[in-house]
């Protein structure tokens, strides 16, 4: 069993940023992917961003170059960096895990950007 804890989310302005972070309860190397998905209202949830088995990042095309996916030194975190946060950014974020074709989410946490 994994345990995916996020914080971090909150309201912001448009244009501001947040840092979201996903504590895991074991290193994140044990994972074959992890990342972060979105899902806002009335709509299916996303993809946002999230490494690959192969150590790569892949990012959804609406957030590269705003938002950067990162690991944690302590190796059982990551962090998702959101700069220039527009209102159609708003949503629930979820961090998730994968491991062996058996997927764990967090609990999600709400980010909201106002106009």
């Amino acid at each position: 069993q994994v345990q995916l804890v996020e914080s971090g989310g909150g309201l912001v302005q448009a244009g501001g940023s947040l840092r979201l972070s996903c504590a895991a309860s074991r290193t994140i190397f044990s994972f074959n992917a992890m990342g972060w998905y979105r899902q806002a209202p009335g709509k299916q949830r996303e993809l946002v961003a999230k490494f690959t088995d192969g150590g790569s990042s892949n990012y959804a095309d609406s957030v590269k170059g705003r938002f950067t996916l990162s690991r944690g030194n302590a190796k059982n975190t990551v962090y998702l960096q959101m700069n220039s946060l527009k209102p159609e950014d708003t949503a629930i974020y979820y961090c998730a895990a994968s491991v062996f074709g058996v997927d764990f989410w967090g609990q999600g946490t709400q980010v909201t950007v106002s106009s």
